[in-house]
């Protein structure tokens, strides 16, 4: 279940907020004026869902090439890296 704070506690209790932040991995959803505004996460959450959504995009793209048959066999691409690395 998501947390909704109004944005007044951002001002009176950022410190409570900040804990909460850190000590679970998901975003406080702020409110102004009963409506959606922010939502606020620690660093360390912020930067695991963007490694998390970089890991995804990899991941497509790689299904992606596989669907166009745009792969090598993986033998062939060591071959390939090792000869440019001995070069």
């Amino acid at each position: 279940m998501p947390v909704i704070r109004p944005s007044a506690d951002l001002r009176n209790n950022y410190n409570e907020i900040s804990q909460f932040c850190h000590d679970y991995p998901e975003p406080i959803f702020i409110t102004k004026n009963g409506t959606g505004d922010l939502a606020v996460m620690s660093i360390n959450t912020f930067e695991l869902l963007s490694g998390r959504s970089q890991l995804y995009s990899a991941i497509e793209e790689g299904l992606n090439h596989v669907k166009r048959n745009k792969v090598k066999p993986m033998k062939e691409s060591i071959k390939n890296i090792r000869a440019k690395i001995n070069k």
